[in-house]
């Protein structure tokens, strides 16, 4: 049926399933009533004028217009088309300045399932998930990305909620296997890569941290940032391998802008966001492993609103695929054990200072998702918004520096009226 003009929505069972049918299927293989990303259903779904209205409320606008798509290279698409990876391309401008030009950056997003089961000899599924990314990573290089980052922990199974100690033989120092991997792309890219691993520190006891490498566009190592924020959420209870970071809100400069990395759970933390930023960031990278049924509603939110209290341009990255493992665990609530923690939802976007972003990559597939940034809009929108002016930091130091103290009492004032007899 149509109306106006609209298409009208087809329901499930209009397509002979029913609603739950087409939950459990979705729920099966990833889709979103089988469709790839949210995106593309309302696409599908609604008019070109309602979908258009519906994208300016949902994805917003750079600088008055919506985000344009980018034509890449061929090779890139052709490598897209033949390793069966999402890929998608879009540019943030910015507005013209009289006393400073554009400064461009070329920016990729990496998602991407495991490449072997989880029963697989250890060495052939690292080997297998290098083997897997060469192509993207080459699609990124053959685009001209400047600046590359990968997933939370992409070089292994998201093991960390199985408890169990074997799979710290995944783990590497900071100029491990993983990074010899990437630095070879670096060098012949002219590309920054940022390599998020789990680092085995061996000048400190073989402690393990959840780290990434930042590498820079001639192939050197140019530091590490290791995760602040330690999840104890669930099946996400990731103090079995290792503990909070000691490296403090690193912001690195690199030949294309000032970068940090805000490792995943630590997404749910605004001052975790706001000291990168306090630091001078121009674009923070969030690589991450979250699942759908605990997360996804917060996924397209919190990143959005970092960028934008921040004014910095933020890369939302998560893997894909439901990882299962040999042998089943429990989570300490209560339910019956199980050996997988759900799908994690890919969903790779880019949000920007104005409040605009991407769409987002698959939420099943493999993806690269590539943007231009212009940094100057980093500026344009603190002189707009104010919010580093009109900040209140020493209120917010005094409360912070008293709230630590054992002896620390609330503000609160209390109705007298509420203490008196009746």
């Amino acid at each position: 049926m149509e109306s106006n003009g609209e298409k009208a929505v087809v329901s499930s069972s209009e397509n002979g399933k029913s609603e739950t049918e087409t939950a459990e299927s979705s729920s099966k293989d990833g889709s979103i009533c089988g469709f790839d990303s949210l995106h593309h259903l309302l696409q599908e779904s609604l008019s070109p004028p309602l979908f258009q209205e519906v994208s300016r409320l949902l994805l917003g606008l750079n600088c008055g217009k919506s985000l344009e798509t980018i034509a890449l290279p061929e090779p890139a698409g052709a490598l897209s088309s033949k390793h069966d990876f999402d890929l998608q391309a879009y540019s943030f401008r910015a507005d013209k300045e009289s006393l400073r030009g554009p400064r461009l950056v070329r920016v990729g997003l990496v998602q991407n399932g495991i490449a072997l089961p989880t029963t697989a000899p250890f060495s052939d599924q690292k080997r297998a998930i290098f083997q897997k990314l060469t192509p993207i990573i080459e699609a990124a290089g053959a685009s001209g990305v400047n600046i590359i980052c990968l997933q939370e922990a992409w070089m292994m199974p998201f093991a960390f909620c199985t408890r169990e100690k074997r799979w710290c033989e995944f783990a590497e120092p900071i100029d491990g296997e993983s990074t010899e991997f990437l630095q070879e792309f670096a060098r012949k890219y002219n590309m920054v890569i940022i390599n998020p691993i789990l680092e085995r520190d061996i000048k400190h006891g073989e402690t393990l941290w959840n780290t990434a490498v930042i590498i820079g566009n001639h192939g050197n190592i140019i530091g590490k940032h290791r995760k602040n924020h330690i999840p104890r959420v669930g099946d996400f209870n990731e103090s079995t391998y290792y503990m909070e970071g000691n490296t403090g809100h690193p912001v690195f400069e690199t030949a294309y802008g000032k970068i940090a990395v805000n490792i995943c759970y630590g997404r749910h933390h605004p001052l975790n966001w706001l000291a990168f930023g306090l630091n001078g960031a121009e674009i923070v990278f969030n690589p991450s492993a979250t699942v759908g049924e605990l997360s996804e509603p917060m996924w397209p939110i919190e990143a959005r609103n970092a960028a934008i209290a921040n004014s910095y341009f933020v890369g939302s990255i998560n893997r894909v695929g439901t990882e299962v493992f040999p042998n089943p665990f429990t989570s300490g609530d209560g339910k019956p054990q199980h050996a997988d923690f759900g799908h994690f939802y890919g969903s790779s976007h880019f949000s920007a200072p104005d409040a605009s972003c991407t769409p987002s990559l698959s939420r099943y597939k493999d993806g690269l998702m590539v943007s231009d940034l212009d940094l100057n809009l980093c500026r344009q929108l603190k002189d707009k918004w104010g919010f580093r002016m009109t900040a209140r930091y020493e209120m917010y130091s005094y409360l912070l520096a008293r709230y630590v103290k054992p002896d620390f009492e609330p503000q609160v004032i209390s109705d007298p009226l509420l203490r008196r007899s009746t």
